[in-house]
């Protein structure tokens, strides 16, 4: 893992302990569904041993909603990594036996509270599991104060795929390189989830140049078409002479990686002066050591961004970013992008295409299309 506490854990602490998501004890009623009842049945997907696969359950519908709370038919889990590693035991935090995985959610509101106010029955809506009661479902009960409603022009799917990433890649170039309009900046894994939002956010909102550097030329053939001015294959390039021969050896102003390993080194040496390079993970699972008179030399920056720390040190800044990247989509200049979809049943199959790392971009488990109906 590249840090003690992934993102997605420090969130869910965040939600849980953030006071505009606690519900209150006074006065707490409940509000019978006349829609739904205890024989209606829903699936799920479960963890019910650790490291094996997980099971495919039939849960019971609620049949009452605390004051607040607000049940969402599910259309979109998006997959990070983290689920995985909880579903093997290898997290930091471990949810108690059986729990159903899966943090970003996206779906329509079908029944709520008696106190929930400014949402309806079929709004789209985004939020976040914070509890062992993850999002691999196909009905989800929350807090009506953690819905976040989605603006028309992007998917559900797409939307289930938006937050981290795209938070984490707003924050970094906003708030710490502090990216200006037409500069250049190198992205490793520029296929994944983090670097094609990355590439959407530097290239359309700040029509910055692109330098794409990804593995095989499948992937740099999909990132040209994403938006990325060049493209660098790192299994037949070497990173540094390629940035050197496109800037006209001016290098890049800025550098966003989260491989780390050998090829983070190449990309501090292609820095151009005042050059920032943003460190957010490690996924090559080798932590560089970089010589720091390289920065010294270019008077260069360093930048670790870790996203999800936000959530509790600055969650101003953390909800800022991603009030930008809606605020992005809802303009047009973002354009999220959903590599593979899996259904439900094939939950299993999703993560192993992670594990084997065949996915470009985000990888989602899609429950429903986008026009089935608000209803379970």
């Amino acid at each position: 893992m590249a840090f003690s506490t992934p993102p997605e854990v420090l969130l869910r602490k965040a939600l849980r302990c953030s006071s505009f998501l606690k519900r209150g004890v006074k006065g707490q009623h409940h509000r019978l569904l006349p829609s739904l009842n205890a024989s209606r049945t829903y699936k799920s997907a479960v963890c019910t041993k650790l490291g094996q696969p997980l099971e495919l359950q039939e849960q019971s519908c609620p049949s009452q909603l605390v004051s607040n709370e607000v049940l969402i038919s599910v259309h979109g889990n998006g997959v990070n990594f983290a689920d995985i590693l909880m579903c093997k035991g290898l997290y930091q935090e471990r949810p108690k036996l059986p729990f159903t995985p899966g943090f970003e959610i996206t779906g329509k509101v079908v029944e709520m509270g008696p106190d929930v106010k400014g949402f309806q029955k079929g709004d789209r809506v985004l939020t976040f599991s914070k509890t062992n009661r993850g999002g691999a479902t196909e009905v989800f009960v929350t807090d009506s104060k953690s819905l976040i409603p989605l603006p028309d022009n992007i998917s559900l799917v797409n939307a289930a795929a938006t937050i981290v990433s795209y938070g984490t890649a707003m924050l970094a170039l906003t708030r710490k390189a502090k990216l200006k309009r037409k500069e250049t900046v190198l992205v490793t894994a520029a296929a994944g989830a983090t670097g094609l939002a990355t590439t959407d956010i530097a290239r359309n909102m700040f029509d910055c140049e692109i330098i794409a550097v990804c593995g095989g030329q499948e992937k740099c053939n999909f990132m040209k078409e994403r938006g990325a001015t060049h493209t660098i294959d790192y299994t037949q390039q070497n990173i540094k002479e390629r940035v050197k021969e496109l800037t006209g050896g001016k290098g890049v102003n800025v550098v966003m990686d989260q491989v780390g390993g050998d090829n983070f080194l190449d990309c501090i040496k292609s820095l151009a002066f005042e050059g920032r390079a943003l460190t957010i993970g490690y996924a090559s699972g080798k932590i560089p050591s970089i010589p720091v008179n390289l920065l010294l030399l270019k008077s260069a920056s360093l930048i670790g961004v870790f996203w999800g720390n936000y959530s509790l040190r600055h969650p101003v800044a953390f909800f800022e970013s991603i009030t930008q990247v809606l605020e992005g989509v809802t303009e047009g200049k973002l354009t999220p992008y959903c590599g593979t979809t899996f259904p439900l049943e094939q939950i299993n199959e999703a993560y192993q295409h992670i594990l084997d790392k065949k996915n470009i971009g985000k990888v989602v488990i899609k429950m429903k299309e986008e026009d089935a109906p608000a209803s379970v």
